[in-house]
């Protein structure tokens, strides 16, 4: 794999690391990284006041250097100054960029307006404010088709049986990964609905391979009280077929950007959070700490099984009483 920019992410976790006395090379293992990449990123994204390392401005350094070293732009002043004037005349990107079309001038795309405005206010500038929408770079534009975690064969939550909605019955798990700042290492947690009871799993690839072995694993130390798995459309869960041909465990998968149709999965990685919070790093993250977490987790009381214990209500199913 070919060498790759630090991310905003890696940044954090350089800064947090650095601030609690790792040292460099301790970061740069944690990162999957080389040393010499940590203590040139130290060096050169340094604040030139005090030394210091701060992540907003070290961010802010290496992308003004990565611009700079690109080439140079294929729009002249002059056509940027038309831009301008037609931003400070506030029009939108979209019509400054679907008016030169019409006038067959060379094309410059709303994208690439937008991140002009950005580089401008980044220097202090203050076009931005001649613009109503600052959207973010690649986000999913209002109206356009859901395209995350595409893949065809898969059944939609909506095909669920009526008895997996109304939590009827033990066996109706929800799934997904908890993702680590390296944005390799990671944990799949999957959580019954009825009980809370929760099972982890450490992966150190964010993968349909790893995803589907895991789940594999999950379902077996589960002994058949396994019905059904609701998943996130994250590619790491393109493997499915494979786990439910093998055991005959029935995968749903919820709509794309709503994450609240696993509400129950959701709220246990928010608890998951407290014993691994965000920024931490994974990658020294081990499968016996991960048995820990989730026999702590169901071995906590919870109101609404009446202070039972998710370990209890699923090794007793027929006391579970939930509370509305």
């Amino acid at each position: 794999m070919g060498y790759h920019q630090l991310t905003r992410g890696e940044r954090y976790t350089i800064a947090r690391m650095r601030s609690r006395g790792h040292s460099r090379r301790e970061i740069a293992n944690c990162l999957g990284r080389s040393a010499a990449t940590i203590s040139r990123e130290l060096w050169r994204n340094r604040s030139v006041h005090d030394g210091h390392y701060r992540v907003d401005k070290a961010h802010s350094k290496a992308m003004a250097r990565r611009s700079r070293s690109r080439k140079k732009s294929q729009f002249s002043v002059a056509d940027w100054t038309r831009v301008v004037d037609k931003l400070r005349s506030y029009w939108s990107p979209q019509q400054i960029a679907g008016r030169r079309r019409l006038h067959k001038r060379k094309p410059i795309s709303h994208e690439t307006i937008y991140r002009y405005v950005r580089h401008n206010r980044a220097q202090g500038g203050d076009l931005w404010r001649s613009c109503r929408h600052m959207s973010k770079i690649g986000r999913k534009h209002r109206g356009s088709p859901a395209t995350r975690g595409l893949l065809a064969g898969k059944s939609h939550i909506s095909e669920r049986p009526s008895e997996v909605d109304l939590r009827q019955e033990i066996g109706h798990y929800e799934g997904d990964t908890v993702m680590g700042p390296d944005g390799r290492h990671c944990i799949l947690t999957l959580v019954e609905r009825v009980t809370g009871y929760v099972l982890i799993q450490k992966l150190s690839a964010r993968n349909a391979e790893q995803a589907a072995s895991a789940l594999a694993r999950m379902v077996i130390q589960l002994s058949g009280r396994i019905k059904t798995i609701t998943l996130d459309n994250g590619t790491e869960f393109h493997g499915y077929k494979s786990v439910q041909d093998r055991f005959g465990v029935k995968f749903f998968f919820a709509t794309p950007y709503h994450s609240w149709e696993r509400g129950t999965n959701e709220n246990t990685n928010g608890l998951i959070r407290q014993y691994l919070p965000k920024g931490m790093c994974l990658k020294a993250l081990t499968q016996a700490q991960c048995n820990w977490i989730a026999n702590e987790l169901n071995n906590r009381p919870r109101e609404r099984l009446g202070f039972r214990t998710p370990a209890e209500a699923f090794r007793r199913p027929r006391g579970v009483a939930l509370q509305s």
